[in-house]
């Protein structure tokens, strides 16, 4: 659709011909205010716009009528719930997962005019404005402008952080973003019109920052720019497609919002106006939680409280994961691993990619019999010498695979809808089959059938994690148990990754899984990483974008495929940059998880010239996963992620809001990855001193260094004096030959002089 700089056309998606059968409605002002079991329950009526590209009251069209519930919980968390289509509210669902602390607030109204609404602790939580507009009159050449519900919201009773519903307009006809509204829409088989989308808006300030909405490979401020929230493969990290949409955004006047929904949706951060965030639903029905707090950790850790914490992973998966697309045979990854520890490469996890089956990526949760003649053996060998197994999957049924008919007959799979289906919602980009259908968790039948028929014999023989790959595609022509495709598409990652680790847990006693797609709530089951990037300096550069937003979306635990996924300009041939290899490395050390992964070799000794660099990185990563795991479990009890923004700790300074190539890695380091061939960056270091953690340089803060050299085998990392970081003493293999209780603490006193590499 072109841009036609109309909010009826651009934001609400109204067909601009005007061809299309299609009403807006209006939020108008309040009718009623009453307090029902310490809810407050607004009585608000919507107008019927005429069909055209200026807005105009019908007026012949009788008003509709909905309520507005705003519902408070405890810590700083407002719910305001309205619906068009007659759905309920509910605290339980497989989004929502309420820590005990969130407790329900019963709400009180004070006053009539500008009616307040306050807390049993009585703080005022917000305000309703019923005053008349004041008037200097001088002109009828306009109309005067329609009823607006004019409602102030403060989450964490602080009154100097308004957050307001936004009549926006620039004359009373042409207006940018509605407080609430709704869209109607006839059908032929239905004699009223159906509402089919919901619309509502908060203002924004004209310097206002935004971060978060999921894995977004985009700038840090996100001010200026606007979001389909509909999952799909990403197809790289440097587009906006996106695995993993998260519908939750941070602002920097520290409030967040949540839209509690799975459905397809549109968010506008100061885009189509910058006088307003504005959000869409493709169901009419509106469930926004408005979090408070005095900073972005508070603020995230609300989100959790709302849609889970993440769960902690086992010691082994914060080692090295090494993997390509893909190794073919037991025999090739012995030899691999026979090589790691002859020559002393640290390595826990060996991952086996679409090579494992009979036909390359004909998934059957089987091994190859002739390729992998025991698996149990084979399997069993590994772990004496320290290596846990990883293993790729999907989740469609293949044409051609063993269990389409058993899947097919028990509908354990999604059913066309057509007598003859051409979908391949589920295709890869690599692969030419068809897959015949989706997994449908939203059966437990099938749900039970994907856990303990295809997984659990693969975990009963010694493996010890999934990769639950792909999930942010569904057939989209097919019919499923208890959703539309179009309300399933973007929770599916949910129900699939949730299937895949509980009965990981259950079977190998560690929750743990390999996820590349998400929505809300897919934090609880770690962990994520970002998909195929491009082996290249904007690879790298765009996974961190993506890597920063998706923890400022509630994600704790992330990773990445170390050096990039696909070469260039040949997907699958050209060979690696040498560079990008080693600049990759060493920011893979500093993040939650580090796997080697891609489509042509990916381990070191294949490049000589600088697999001694590298093995020095490495080594460096497991003296450090005293420190990494004392983080993570920080993490899992707050609102942090391992890789933080640097707006996490300096939401006042205005310069971090800008930041998307440095990050804290836990809450003690800093971290500043050379993404370029020129050996130098510029660094921005915060106020207040620093030490370079690997030299001993100290340097202050509150201020930019430009141009700085930094030799290939080096990468700038920053602490601050006085701080302590937990390593391990000496070198090892594998976690297995780890005993945390040995780690030593590195005070950085005035004689630190930095760590050896």
């Amino acid at each position: 659709m072109k841009q036609t700089n109309y909010h009826l056309f651009d934001f609400m998606d109204f067909d601009p011909t005007l061809q299309r059968d299609e009403s807006l409605w209006k939020a108008y002002a309040p009718t009623k205010i009453v307090e029902r079991d310490g809810d407050i329950i607004i009585t608000i009526p919507y107008q019927k716009q005429r069909h055209q590209e200026d807005m105009e009251p019908d007026t012949g069209t009788p008003q509709q009528t909905y309520d507005l519930i705003i519902r408070a919980y405890e810590p700083n968390i407002i719910r305001l719930f309205t619906t068009m289509t007659d759905d309920e509210m509910t605290d339980h669902d497989e989004m929502l997962e309420m820590a005990p602390v969130v407790r329900r607030q019963p709400l009180r109204l004070h006053g009539s005019v500008c009616c307040d609404i306050v807390a049993a602790n009585d703080k005022k939580l917000a305000t309703i404005n019923l005053e008349a507009p004041r008037l200097d009159h001088w002109s009828d050449l306009l109309p005067a402008p329609q009823p607006a519900p004019f409602i102030t919201f403060y989450p964490d009773g602080d009154t100097s952080k308004p957050v307001a519903l936004s009549d926006d307009h620039f004359s009373p006809p042409r207006y940018d973003a509605l407080p609430l509204g709704f869209c109607s829409v006839c059908c032929d088989t239905v004699a009223a019109p159906k509402p089919e989308r919901a619309t509502i808006s908060f203002q924004s300030d004209a310097d206002e920052h935004f971060v978060g909405t999921g894995e977004r490979f985009r700038k840090m401020d996100l001010s200026g720019q606007t979001f389909q929230l509909k999952n799909q493969d990403g197809q790289g990290v440097n587009n906006r497609r996106c695995y993993k949409n998260i519908p939750f955004y941070l602002s920097s006047r520290m409030y967040g919002v949540f839209y509690h929904t799975s459905d397809y949706c549109k968010l506008s951060l100061a885009d189509h106006s910058a006088r307003s965030v504005q959000f869409m639903c493709d169901r009419a029905t509106l469930d926004v939680f408005l979090i408070g707090g005095q900073n972005p950790e508070e603020i995230l850790r609300g989100y959790r409280m709302l849609t889970g914490f993440p769960a902690m992973p086992p010691l082994w998966s914060f080692g090295i994961w090494m993997s390509r697309m893909t190794y073919f045979s037991a025999d090739e990854v012995e030899d691999i691993c026979h090589h790691l520890r002859e020559e002393h490469y640290p390595c826990d996890v060996i991952h086996l990619d679409t090579g494992w089956f009979r036909t390359d990526w004909l998934c059957e949760w089987k091994f190859n019999p002739e390729r992998f003649p025991a698996p149990k053996a084979f399997i069993s060998r590994l772990k004496e010498q320290g290596f846990k197994v990883s293993l790729w999957q999907l989740p469609y049924i293949a044409q051609g695979a063993e269990q389409l008919e058993e899947a097919k007959q028990n509908k354990y799979i999604s059913q066309p809808t057509k007598e003859e289906d051409t979908s391949t919602g589920g295709a890869s980009n690599f692969s030419a089959l068809d897959y015949a259908g989706t997994i449908d968790f939203t059966y437990p039948k099938a749900t039970d059938w994907y856990k303990y028929t295809l997984l659990k014999p693969l975990l009963d023989i010694g493996v010890k994690c999934i990769k639950t790959d792909f999930g942010e595609n569904i057939h989209m022509d097919h019919q499923y148990h208890a959703s539309t495709p179009e309300r399933l598409n973007n929770i599916y990652a949910l129900l699939y990754q949730k299937a895949a680790y509980e009965v990981t847990r259950e079977v190998t006693g560690d929750g743990i899984i390999w996820a590349r797609a998400g929505w809300a709530g897919c934090q609880r089951y770690p962990l994520h990483w970002g998909g195929d990037s491009e082996s290249s300096w904007a690879g790298m550069a765009g996974s961190l974008k993506g890597g920063l937003h998706l923890g400022l979306s509630g994600f704790a635990f992330w990773s990445h495929d170390v050096p990039g996924f696909h070469s260039t300009p040949d997907f699958m041939n050209s060979p690696l940059d040498e560079q990008v290899y080693v600049r990759w490395t060493q920011f893979g050390v500093f993040t939650s998880h580090m796997r080697y992964h891609g489509t042509c070799k990916r381990e070191p000794w294949h490049y000589p010239e600088i697999a001694p660099i590298v093995k020095r990185w490495w080594k460096l990563r497991y003296r450090l996963l005293p420190y990494i795991v004392e983080q993570s479990e920080l993490a899992c009890q707050s609102g942090l992620p391992l890789v933080q923004a640097l707006l996490f700790h300096h939401p006042h300074d205005r310069q971090v809001w800008h930041i998307d190539d440095e990050y804290y890695f836990g809450n003690e380091l800093l971290v500043c990855p050379v993404m370029n061939a020129d050996n130098r960056r510029d660094i921005y270091l915060p106020e207040g001193p620093w030490v370079n953690f690997l030299t001993g340089e100290c340097l202050e803060g509150g201020r930019w260094y430009y141009q700085v050299e930094v030799p290939l085998d080096q990468m700038p990392v920053f602490v601050r004096p006085d701080a302590v970081i937990k390593m391990y003493p000496h070198d090892v293999d594998s976690t297995d030959d780890m005993d945390l209780s040995q780690s030593t603490d590195i005070t950085i006193t005035h004689n630190f002089k930095g760590i050896t590499l």
